[in-house]
């Protein structure tokens, strides 16, 4: 059965105003959400991933516009909303976000409870002892332990882990529709890590919000995302389900992102890394902008930019090797059988082979 698109975002370009000077951050881009499901948005740092999110929820700096484009959600563009007033029936209410530093959304002079009841009485017209109780079951449910007696304490008197998981309950206080994690573990040690990836799978399967999982970090992808968007300079340049994403990419930045895999580096020797750098998003990228770090690049790919290929009903990816005039090339031979390195890395009851 077919899910329900539950946003929709088409040709949306964002630019950014530096110094006189016009940087194109987002091009072209567009995306569906799937109710209930989990799309990870991957890509190196700058390439957009967060400000695309942004749009969502009118975040954007003051320096930044959305110059083209719509973003449909419950049958409106948000687009058209130019009032603060009615994007707080929105942002936060409908679609929450969490940030990579809680300490960026939480307030350190007032309690920790008293900002989770702040949303409670305000949108949904709760009391201050129906808000009260409410939070403390949200803190409960977060695992927070002993969250009554918790419920006065202030941020410094949480550590980082339970800032994160605080954060989260603010996010879940209104029961939103769509939650965007924007690497909300990177800043969390790896016990953490997971245990707070964990809470937003389980929270997900309760509360049935559909997520966007910004992160850089594909080992985090394999575990939560049912979709996958790959972004570079700016655009998307491939889509898929994650296993479509992990095991038949075809688009050779993906190639280069998942040999970059650490889980996959062997004893002794160097880490694949991505030669050069992206280009500058204030100049007019001509052709494919992934092309002079490419090794598989041929003269279109400097000269014209790819369509976006067809690869299957939930796959897509932008690269002329896609044309069926290219010549033929494979993957990488260090990701050609992913899969079963894998299953070697790590045993089917989750523990790391040694």
């Amino acid at each position: 059965m077919s899910k329900n698109i539950v946003l929709s975002a088409k040709d949306i370009v964002v630019n950014f105003r530096v110094r006189s000077r016009v940087l194109t951050a987002i091009r072209n881009v567009s995306l569906d959400l799937y109710e209930g499901e989990t799309l990870a948005i991957v890509g190196e740092s700058g390439s957009g991933k967060t400000v695309l999110t942004k749009t969502f929820t009118a975040m954007l700096e003051d320096n930044g516009t959305v110059s083209q484009g719509s973003i449909i959600f419950e049958g409106r563009d948000l687009l058209t909303i130019k009032s603060d007033k009615e994007w707080e029936s929105i942002r936060g209410i409908k679609i929450a976000t969490v940030f990579q530093d809680p300490m960026t959304s939480l307030n350190p002079i007032r309690t920790v409870g008293s900002q989770i009841t702040e949303v409670m009485i305000k949108h949904q017209k709760k009391t201050n002892e129906e808000a009260k109780a409410m939070a403390i079951e949200l803190m409960t449910k977060v695992g927070i332990k002993d969250s009554d007696t918790r419920f006065d304490d202030y941020p410094f008197q949480y550590s980082g882990g339970m800032r994160q998981r605080i954060v989260i309950a603010i996010a879940l206080a209104c029961n939103p529709k769509i939650l965007i994690c924007d690497e909300p573990t990177t800043a969390l040690d790896v016990t953490i890590q997971a245990q707070i990836i964990e809470l937003i799978k389980d929270l997900q399967k309760e509360f049935k919000f559909t997520t966007i999982y910004i992160t850089h970090d594909l080992g985090v992808v394999a575990s939560v995302a049912d979709k996958v968007a790959v972004m570079y300079s700016g655009e998307i340049v491939e889509y898929g389900t994650v296993e479509e994403i992990f095991y038949e990419a075809k688009h050779p930045y993906t190639w280069a992102l998942l040999s970059s895999l650490p889980q996959l580096g062997i004893k002794g020797e160097t880490l694949f890394s991505i030669p050069g750098t992206p280009p500058s998003l204030y100049n007019t990228v001509k052709g494919d902008a992934f092309a002079p770090r490419n090794p598989f690049a041929m003269r279109i790919d400097f000269e014209e930019a790819p369509p976006l290929f067809k690869v299957s009903e939930t796959h897509y990816a932008k690269t002329w090797l896609l044309d069926p005039r290219a010549p033929k090339s494979e993957m990488p031979s260090a990701i050609r059988n992913l899969h079963e390195r894998i299953r070697q890395i790590v045993n089917l009851d989750g523990e790391t082979n040694e």
